[in-house]
């Protein structure tokens, strides 16, 4: 019961910080599920939450998806999510859970305190590559966000432009890395209880509603914020614990 609560907290909350801030259910969700249910059972659920949330969102933020930018990332995003399911089905555990930790902490910190001094880049080129790195993260630790926003920085996309356009590129990344590892053999659907899925499904709902609600009332730099500030926090735990 208290897993089942743990998680279903961090799936609401990442699920309504997502809504408003464009980001929220890898970053938060995910080295939570990573501690509560293991690296590989706890990203592999993140990872089908988050094609549920992302397709709510994706329609409901529909009016301002660029897709002409969403093109060059999505396709580029499978080149990652297969490396990274090789990880994910030969990495001892422990190991996983550093890699989820470290990558967590080494993207968030790009996106946060290095984005000053990126530089302006455009183009497909940099563009897939932000696709490939977000699929091989998205694999292996559930957080394809970040990725994409060090490049979102650079080609300086407007806020509105970027919270709704990765909603579909999270679609896909979710689709990719959730199958792929199925498929393949190094993850099992089988090894999450029941309870597990009733608490997150009901939990996203939550999630959703709630964000939906609080969007036009919160400034989505403050909810911003906040998701980065949780998820730096469990990216540390998860380190320190595969660490340990």
């Amino acid at each position: 019961m208290l897993v089942a609560l743990g998680v279903g907290i961090a799936v609401a909350v990442g699920a309504c910080m997502q809504r408003i801030s464009g980001m929220g259910v890898g970053l938060i969700a995910a080295p939570v599920l990573s501690l509560l249910l293991g690296p590989v059972d706890g990203i592999l659920l993140v990872n089908l939450l988050a094609v549920i949330n992302a397709a709510t969102n994706t329609w409901g933020m529909r009016a301002d998806v660029d897709w002409k930018k969403f093109a060059p990332i999505a396709l580029a995003l499978v080149f990652g999510v297969v490396p990274g399911t090789w990880v994910v089905a030969n990495a001892p555990t422990n190991v996983l859970l550093v890699l989820v930790g470290a990558l967590l902490l080494l993207a968030l910190s790009v996106v946060t305190l290095g984005k000053r001094y990126v530089p302006r880049v455009e183009g497909a080129v940099p563009a897939a590559l932000s696709g490939v790195i977000g699929g091989f993260m998205n694999t292996l630790a559930g957080v394809a966000g970040p990725a994409i926003t060090v490049y979102a920085e650079a080609a300086r996309w407007p806020q509105r432009v970027y919270a709704a356009t990765l909603q579909p590129i999270f679609l896909v990344a979710g689709t990719l890395s959730f199958t792929v590892k199925v498929v393949a053999g190094a993850a099992d659907v089988a090894g999450i209880e029941p309870a597990l899925w009733v608490a997150t499904l009901a939990a996203l709902a939550v999630g959703i509603g709630a964000g939906k609600r609080l969007a036009p009332r919160v400034p989505s730099t403050t909810a911003h914020r906040i998701a980065l500030g949780l998820a730096f926090a469990g990216g540390a735990t998860a380190l320190v614990r595969g660490l340990i």
